[in-house]
């Protein structure tokens, strides 16, 4: 699967520690998912085509290179949101796209709520964020969308993914690059990620969960 990548890094298998642990409070939860979500957009970015461009230093004129592309974050509400901010640090003058989406906890299903992408004015690469991906039903909602939409390039950026979500994404979408953290082994009869680390919407803006 060589448009899977998994980000191997000391600082990942650190966080990814804390994040786990049922015990970790939702500021130090938010605070991790942060840490990782740059972690994970960096090694997602370092391929993005440049063009030259020549700068004035207080000394004299340098000759840099920026950024080729517009670009796109696209979280997948709502708890997307909460890696959306480390991406804006890494990528500031990207635009930020929502797509509404929530889980049929009868079926395990995506269904939309949220659209308000334009008719034209699609950016060259689209980051679509979801810090799990389950079993991939919303990235594939959301993937399909932004093709309709006119993206050239989509790449998406979780933090822990399943086996069985990552099978379904690249089978259906050869083209799209995944950048994960981690991959855990499998979904319970619920449809969550194990191991994982429950909820994430309800872990980063610390509402109720449910049992």
């Amino acid at each position: 699967m060589n448009n899977l990548i998994k980000i191997d890094h000391p600082l990942v298998e650190h966080h990814l520690c804390r994040l786990r642990d049922k015990t970790t409070r939702s500021s130090e939860f938010r605070a991790t998912i942060g840490r990782l979500s740059m972690l994970v957009g960096v090694y997602a970015t370092q391929d993005l085509s440049t063009k030259p461009c020549r700068v004035p230093t207080p000394i004299t004129d340098a000759n840099c290179h920026e950024l080729a592309v517009r670009i796109g974050l696209v979280p997948i509400l709502r708890a997307g949101l909460g890696m959306v901010e480390p991406l804006q640090q890494l990528l500031p003058d990207a635009a930020v796209w929502h797509l509404g989406l929530y889980r049929n906890e009868e079926t395990a299903e995506p269904i939309g709520y949220y659209d308000k992408l334009p008719m034209s004015g699609a950016p060259n690469v689209a980051l679509v964020l979801d810090p799990m991906l389950a079993t991939g039903g919303s990235v594939d909602l959301v993937v399909r969308r932004l093709i309709e939409w006119g993206v050239d390039e989509i790449r998406i950026l979780s933090i822990i993914a399943a086996q069985p979500g990552v099978d379904r994404v690249l089978s259906d979408f050869p083209k799209v690059k995944l950048f994960v953290a981690v991959v855990d082994p499998e979904l319970n009869d619920r449809s969550f990620i194990v191991p994982g680390l429950g909820d994430a919407g309800d872990r980063i803006f610390d509402t109720p969960q449910t049992e």
